[in-house]
């Protein structure tokens, strides 16, 4: 198998693929090759919305060979945080790009008007957009499906109009469920004038031993679909941590005020799924169907009574456009994904910053002549629609601050003792303990999913961990996940592909590894990744912790500035930096 990766210059308006089989021997593929191939193309210092920053896209060797291997992954410089952004996506965009034969894509320079990109096969063409610049992003998926080749095997990226405005949180929407979501890739497409990325092809995956890759098959879709280790994810999905974390107190409710949150039932993923669920759906490859779509009714017109639009939603969402703005029903928190699922805007940070202006409103920080005469007030889901799209239009100083993230809005307007970000990302849905608010700071893309934080918080509640054992576990999944994601698998499947498993996957392709192989990958991919976020600024050292975070109970009780200070100096030593 011939290890390809398509360069694509915007500007220019050439593209070319070179073969890089040895960048593959040595980084695996997915995050592994993306860091490697960001480092080589963005110059050091570069703005991330300049011509000079790329985009990279990357698949891994078991994509569209192997159940739950189901993501693409996205590595940029993040026009957020100034430092290394990574996002994951799943639908069907890792088949297609298997399917044109690129195991990456790079993307270079600005298209000198709006431009959307269209892969089939060995083609590519860089066509105009004009005519759908501006449009919403769910709606710009549907024209391009009129357009382009490949029903059944393409894939469409495209970015909404928060995007084109280069709101520095806004994601790409991905085959209509699924998202590049966190750290701004939208913004770095619209700073290229590139509305979108059709994709599709007609290869097929060469297979050496074809009755050892069966029998690998066959144990791996067994294990995801006949036991229980991904039944949750079926049932009622991640949104039944609704529920939990609120009994565990770990639930953040009107911008981490409170960790538990007195409506959480009227929110909760058995709400939805009793009153709201429409349908599953699944990936490219995957058994499961875990992505589930809710029916929202609303007013269409004096002369209709509603249309029905259908929406996605999981935990991350009800979280950050739920509890934490105060809104207490299933409905309200769907009308805030639609908007933006519609504007494109990452879910997660759009909810920590109102959560943000909603309290600095509510201490006089800022004034209803900032607002424009809007008042943002707790469950206000009217006010908060016309706020997301006031973020992304940018009518005046203060909106323009809030489509920079919550550390620049709080650092112009104050209130920073409450501006719920860490390592420059607005946070995640646990307020769980020590274990979670170090794992956003120092994972690679100040993300939960990093190194799962709030899971090893969730443990020592069953079973006392002191910080150096917490810091062990945060440096564990740092590496795995490494290497797991340069597969690159769902890591909702984490329990299918044991390392045994992997190893045997990757030998049905081919690909011989053994345990150390796969432990000194993931320690190099991280080390990689963290030499890239030193060079372009990121300090652990000076990080901001929200005062917050140690106001409020968490699941383990209040978190101490000393006990964060500790777990960060034990990782900074275990991991041999100075």
């Amino acid at each position: 198998m011939l290890r390809k990766v398509l360069y694509i210059d915007l500007t220019k308006r050439e593209s070319w693929v070179e073969e890089r089989q040895g960048l593959f021997d040595q980084w695996m593929g997915g995050t592994g090759v993306g860091i490697k191939l960001l480092s080589e193309e963005c110059p050091t210092g570069a703005d991330p919305l300049s011509p000079e920053a790329p985009i990279i896209l990357s698949i891994g060797p078991l994509n569209g060979v192997f159940p739950v291997a189901t993501k693409a992954v996205a590595t940029f410089k993040s026009p957020l945080t100034g430092e290394l952004g990574e996002s994951y996506a799943g639908g069907r965009l890792h088949l297609a790009m298997r399917f044109a034969g690129h195991e990456a894509i790079v993307i270079r320079g600005k298209a000198e008007l709006p431009s959307y990109i269209s892969i089939n096969d060995a083609e590519v063409k860089i066509k105009d957009a004009t005519s759908i610049w501006g449009i919403e992003a769910q709606t710009t998926g549907m024209i391009l499906r009129e357009r382009e080749p490949g029903v059944g095997r393409r894939s469409i990226i495209r970015i909404g109009p928060a995007g084109e405005a280069q709101v520095r949180y806004a994601g790409v929407v991905v085959d209509t469920y699924r998202h590049f979501g966190r750290l701004g890739l939208g913004a770095t497409f619209g700073s290229k004038n590139l509305k979108a990325l059709a994709i599709s092809g007609t290869e097929t995956a060469e297979i050496p031993d074809a009755r050892r890759y069966r029998e690998v098959y066959n144990r791996l879709y067994s294990t995801a679909v006949q036991t229980d280790v991904m039944e949750k994810y079926h049932d009622i999905g991640t949104s039944v941590n609704i529920s939990v974390l609120n009994w565990l107190k770990g639930l953040p409710t009107k911008n981490f005020q409170l960790s538990s949150f007195i409506d959480a039932e009227k929110i909760s993923g058995e709400m939805f799924a009793d009153n709201y669920l429409f349908r599953r759906l699944s990936c490219a490859g995957c058994p499961i169907g875990c992505v589930h779509i809710a029916a929202l009714k609303s007013a269409f017109s004096p002369h209709h009574e509603f249309e029905v639009r259908k929406v996605s939603y999981d935990y991350e969402p009800i979280y950050s456009l739920g509890s934490n703005l105060g809104v207490n029903t299933a409905e309200g928190v769907l009308r805030l994904i639609d908007v933006c699922e519609r504007m494109g805007l990452d879910v997660m940070s759009a909810g920590v910053v109102l959560s943000w202006a909603t309290e600095a409103y509510e201490r006089d920080l800022i004034t209803p002549q900032e607002t424009l005469g809007l008042p943002l007030q707790w469950n206000n889901v009217d006010g908060y629609i016309k706020a997301l799209e006031n973020i992304v239009k940018a009518p005046n100083e203060f909106y323009a601050a809030l489509a920079k993230g919550v550390d620049y809005a709080s650092a112009r307007f104050g209130g920073q003792e409450f501006a719920m970000a860490l390592g420059g990302n607005e946070v995640s849905g646990y307020h769980t303990g020590p274990a979670s608010i170090v794992g956003q700071l120092v994972g690679v893309r100040h993300s939960h999913l990093d190194n799962a934080g709030y899971s090893i918080d969730q443990k020592a509640a069953k079973k006392q961990l002191d910080p150096e054992k917490m810091v062990d576990e945060i440096i564990k999944e740092d590496n795995s996940r490494g290497v797991f994601n340069s597969l690159v698998g769902c890591l909702f499947a984490r329990g299918v592909y044991t390392e045994e498993n992997i190893i045997d996957a990757l030998g049905a392709v081919g690909i011989t590894k053994t345990k150390e192989d796969l432990q000194t990958l993931g320690e190099s991919i991280f080390e990689e990744k963290y030499k890239f976020k030193t060079r372009e600024g990121f300090d652990l050292t000076r990080v901001r912790v929200p005062r917050r975070l140690f106001e409020t109970v968490s699941t383990l009780g209040k978190v101490t500035p000393e006990t964060v200070e500790e777990m960060l100096r034990l990782y900074r030593k275990k991991r041999g930096w100075s």
